[in-house]
């Protein structure tokens, strides 16, 4: 199976994004998008998914950052569509459980073609540190559409508002790389009954 990578700029008058990433990489990762715990989750992300991810983001961050989170997503979901191209040979299908002291998430992730997201996350409180968590639910909402994938999220416990999110992105990142990884029995083959993803 040939590298998996893929480029995406996106311009708009809110912000502009750059997402390159490499979907057989190491789980290098550059990120800066002006929001330090958003970078902090998107390297956990890259890193337990062994995803190289290369993130820019310059936004209007004077008003918040719900613009830039959520056209984050957009970029990193129409990225992982183009790397991912007709699908064949892959799993299809991951999930992962990820514990951080006492919270435990679990992603499940499927290149199904069809978006859909299921985030049943309660993160018990508004903000960690100066980060909105319902920005979470937008970036998410963006990856799975614009990426084209069933996505389930689920919080199992947890107290900590900073460590429930932190598993929930480093289950992503693993159930990603679940997901994207070569089948050595599907041999090139599209793993759907419908003949397309």
């Amino acid at each position: 199976m040939a590298q998996r990578t893929a480029a995406v700029q996106r311009d708009t008058l809110e912000t502009r994004i750059s997402v390159r990433l490499n979907l057989d990489g190491s789980g290098e990762t550059a990120i800066a998008t002006g929001v330090p715990f958003f970078d902090h989750m998107l390297d956990q992300v890259g890193r337990h998914g062994l995803i190289d991810l290369n993130v820019r983001a310059d936004g209007d961050l004077h008003i918040d950052a719900h613009h830039t989170v959520e056209d984050v997503g957009i970029a990193f979901g129409q990225a992982l569509a183009e790397a991912l191209a007709d699908k064949r040979g892959i799993r299809r299908y991951g999930h992962a459980y990820v514990p951080l002291d006492e919270a435990l998430a679990r992603v499940v992730v499927d290149f199904s073609g069809r978006p859909g997201l299921v985030h049943a996350v309660d993160y018990r409180r508004a903000r960690i540190g100066d980060f909105d968590t319902d920005l979470i639910h937008e970036f998410l909402q963006a990856l799975v559409n614009h990426a084209r994938i069933t996505l389930h999220v689920d919080s199992l416990r947890g107290r900590n508002a900073h460590h429930i999110a932190e598993t929930v992105f480093k289950a992503l990142g693993r159930a990603l790389r679940m997901a994207a990884e070569a089948d050595p029995r599907a041999a090139g083959q599209l793993p759907s009954t419908k003949g397309a993803l």
